[in-house]
């Protein structure tokens, strides 16, 4: 005889602690859909609430159920006398039998099996009524009706239990009105899954319901429930009932659970969509027959000759636990039951039947394939999610796997422009660097470039969309996540693993509805992910545990586990906090990463950039003071970051004119709002002081939006960034700008004039510049940019990325050296190369992370 996985000495299904010790798997690892729990799981407040009454354990539970009483009664609109909380309804269906004073039980079949048990053990006779298969297991109530009568006790489910048939409620009032000497218990356990379904508590005087409130909410474990009936057999049950059966916190949990009537509506909204595609997806399987089902629930039967129980152990292979049915009175070896669970979930069922019934796969159904995936979310911005996402593309790189990052939503000044002209972030081609790739906008589908304190420009799949405010934003998400998806789908097919970056914190509460970066994404992907914190900052364990705390369970289960970023000392020293994050978690850290210092990286955000860690002094005697004036709304502020290595360069970063003094150099960056940023200049007096640095020979670089800066006049016909639609700029050249709609996207190689040296960078603006100036800068592809003014001393051009030429680079330092009477070096002295830094980068991360974890979370 098979062995069949998860029945329990009871007889029951979802016996999932035995099967996963049989197996020698852990929780997670199967996917029990022999148990039938809301898929959208419990309520998100379910966490908070504990802990917030948690407080309550600390005292005896109300032996009345007062609270709870009342709001059952209020949401069924019977009165409290009426209600009986229960320690899960199973409880009140095998206390009722004793009490009701009848001699016979007539209970329709197939049908929850503890109906019979338990008037059994009551000493009830028992007439099974059989359901007939080729009516789905409908209950025919003429068919009852001639069978029953005084002192009869009638059980039947709506809907049925495994069948999922159900009788309408005006119908159970007929019949019971028709019958007042027959006594009738109706399980309405799955009946909050049904659109529209009305309950028959508390209506009639020989009608009793027993009715489950932990399967809807997704709580099993809690077990909680409760019985609607006539206040006398009320009255008889609390005698015999033992007192506190029910604790605190599942009483605090019913009353919330009644009180969140968003959450009935999206549930029963959500299995009905899921159930109507797996049923579909299902029946496209030739040897399987699906019932027609009004629960979360789908009864099935095998046509082929292959037992259920067999089925169950072939799938059980693949993880996936089901519930065989051949204990059900009226049904035998061919059935079997599965639960609706989430879409992705269903996937999983579809294709583990289809290997267990051997259908080849030219099937019908079709699932995407999942890319083995793993993410880095952080407790915060910063945490160095960007940096261990390369770190992990470099190391899987070095393993010999076919790797590439992917981040749905990056929100950055910094941007990049590929090879086919199409705009991305920074970050994502630095990871996609690290794998050794060309960068490509399916990394990352959606930019956001902040050009004010409420609104951004759109950038969807490497083109901008539009300048949005954040609600505008908001009701563009479900068009952002369509792009998402599909890039992440398209990137996916081509590559053997993807490691996924978030965004923030999936913590932010306030942001969690329209996620597309996180958690969402993380789900999408079917990817665990690792919960990265920053040590550095203080408070890291806290912010684990809190994070943790205001994760759903479907996200919690997501996390896969820990890594505390950038410590300093002896990683033993974190031992107890890691044994108290997995006690408290369940959790465990996977390493430790040192702070890393002179990564030599791009940074990631702005972050890094506001914190200071572009100011750098050289410990030469003889260096040069390069200044980056700090513009709001700067963007692409790497185009200075090749300088961070330079021995023989300060680089400093200003926001007033006071913190000037007299350097070398000015630099202008990128701007995202060119018009704010000048008017920031003039309202700082940095307009006149520029205006006297230039005359004294300081030399005075515009790159974008600072190159527009130094010409005459800006003007920006369309408002593109402001209402004015003109402003006089600082006039160090004899240049105009015009903003247009257009925006120019291009990767570039040339030749800087004035020097004879190759450069590349790339373009990204609205701006066009006109002037009679010497341009800075010759294209291969043809065409010219930038202006040189007649002093030479003051310059710019529009193409990001200048100073990344070793060669250029150091010869623009030479020349300031020599102004300074210093003596030219001539040779490069820090080449600016991130193939190194990489794979120290990846040397450092490997040794400090559990890497045989991270690759059984990946599963390869």
């Amino acid at each position: 005889m098979t062995e069949i996985p998860g029945r329990n000495r009871t007889g029951h299904g979802g016996n999932i602690h035995a099967v996963l010790q049989q197996a020698g798997c852990e929780y997670g690892e199967i996917l029990d859909f022999s148990a039938n729990i809301n898929p959208l799981g419990p309520p998100e407040w379910l966490r908070s609430m504990v802990s917030r009454e948690l407080d309550k354990v600390l005292h005896y539970p109300d032996p009345d159920y007062s609270d709870l009483v009342e709001e059952i009664a209020r949401f069924y609109k019977v009165d409290s006398d009426q209600v009986i909380p229960a320690n899960g309804s199973t409880e009140l269906l095998y206390i009722l039998p004793r009490l009701l004073g009848c001699k016979r039980a007539v209970i329709p079949v197939p049908s929850y099996i503890d109906y019979v048990r338990a008037v059994e053990l009551a000493g009830l006779e028992v007439l099974p009524l059989v359901l007939k298969e080729d009516d789905d297991f409908q209950l025919d109530l003429k068919e009852l009706s001639r069978v029953i009568g005084d002192d009869d006790l009638v059980i039947f489910a709506s809907p049925n239990n495994p069948t999922g048939s159900m009788v309408e409620a005006d119908a159970v009032l007929a019949l019971a009105t028709d019958f007042p000497g027959t006594k009738f218990i109706i399980d309405e356990a799955f009946l909050d899954f049904v659109e529209g379904g009305v309950s028959v508590g508390g209506k009639l005087p020989n009608l009793i319901t027993l009715n489950s409130m932990t399967k809807f909410f997704g709580v099993p474990g809690l077990r909680l429930g409760f019985g609607l009936m006539p206040a006398d057999i009320a009255a008889a049950v609390k005698q015999v009932m033992p007192p506190w059966t029910l604790n605190s916190l599942a009483q605090s949990f019913g009353v919330e659970c009644l009180r969140d009537e968003e959450y009935h509506t999206e549930s029963r909204k959500y299995v009905v969509a899921l159930k109507e595609k797996l049923s579909n997806d299902l029946a496209a399987l030739e040897p399987l027959t699906v019932y027609p089902s009004h629960a979360n629930y789908l009864l099935l039967r095998l046509n082929n000759g292959v037992t259920a129980p067999e089925l169950a152990q072939r799938v059980l292979k693949s993880g996936i636990l089901i519930r065989c049915c051949d204990n059900y009175n009226g049904l035998d070896e061919r059935f079997f039951r599965v639960a609706v669970r989430t879409e992705q979930e269903n996937e999983r069922l579809v294709s583990a039947l289809k290997s267990g019934l051997m259908i080849e796969r030219e099937a019908k159904i079709k699932s995407r394939k999942r890319t083995p995936a793993i993410m880095f979310q952080g407790t915060s911005s910063n945490a160095g999610k960007s940096v261990l996402t390369a770190a992990l593309c470099r190391i899987l790189l070095q393993d010999g796997v076919r790797v590439a990052p992917f981040k749905a939503q990056n929100m950055s000044l910094n941007s990049f422009v590929t090879r086919n002209g199409e705009e991305m972030g920074r970050a994502q081609v630095v990871q996609a660097q690290a794998a050794k790739l060309d960068p490509d906008v399916r990394m990352n589908p959606i930019l956001l470039k902040p050009n004010s304190d409420t609104g951004s420009q759109i950038i969807v799949c490497g083109k901008p969309v539009g300048n949005m405010s954040v609600l505008d934003y908001g009701r563009y998400k479900p068009e952002a996540w369509q792009a998402v998806r599909q890039c992440y789908d398209s990137l996916a097919d081509e590559y053997e693993a993807i490691v996924l970056e978030g965004a923030g914190s999936p913590g932010e509460v306030n942001l969690k509805a329209e996620d597309i970066v996180n958690m969402r994404m993380a789900r999408y992907a079917d990817s665990p992910v690792l919960l990265v914190g920053d040590i550095d900052r203080g408070g890291v364990y806290a912010s684990f545990v809190g994070t943790m705390e205001v994760l759903t369970q479907w996200e919690r289960d997501l996390i896969g586990g820990f890594v505390v970023n950038r410590f300093r000392g002896d990683a033993s020293l974190l031992t107890s906090a890691h044994d108290y994050l997995l006690q408290h978690t369940g959790k465990s850290s996977l390493g430790v990463v040192p702070y890393l210092m002179d990564l030599g990286l791009p940074e990631e955000d702005s972050v890094s950039f506001k914190e200071g860690i572009f100011h750098r002094e050289s410990k030469e005697n003889e260096a040069v003071d390069i200044v980056l004036i700090n513009f709001p709304h700067i963007s692409n502020f790497t185009d200075v970051e090749p300088f961070l290595d330079e021995p023989d360069v300060s680089l400093r970063v200003v926001d007033t004119v006071s913190e000037l003094g007299n350097p070398d150099a000015i630099l202008l960056p990128g701007s995202k709002n060119v018009i704010g940023d000048l008017s920031f200049l003039l309202d700082r007096g940095f307009g006149d002081v520029l205006r006297q640095k230039a005359e004294t020979g300081c030399e005075i670089v515009g790159i974008c939006g600072g190159y527009q800066i130094l010409g005459r006049e800006i003007d920006d016909p369309i408002g593109l960034e402001s209402n004015l639609k003109s402003l006089a700029a600082l006039g160090l050249m004899d240049m105009t700008t015009e903003l247009k709609p257009e925006k120019q996207l291009t990767r570039q190689k040339g030749v800087h004039l004035p020097s004879g040296l190759e450069i590349f960078g790339y373009e990204i603006h609205h701006g066009v510049s006109n002037s009679a100036l010497k341009p800075v800068v010759e294209f291969d592809s043809g065409g010219y940019c930038g202006s040189l003014s007649t002093a030479a001393n003051v310059w710019g051009s529009y193409l990001h990325g200048i100073f990344d030429s070793d060669n250029f680079r150091r010869w623009f330092i030479d020349n300031l050296r020599e102004r300074k009477g210093y003596r030219r070096l001539e040779e490069v002295q820090a080449p600016y190369d991130l193939e190194s830094a990489f794979d120290r980068l990846a040397d450092t991360v490997r040794n400090n992370i559990d890497m045989d974890q991270v690759y059984k979370l990946l599963k390869i």
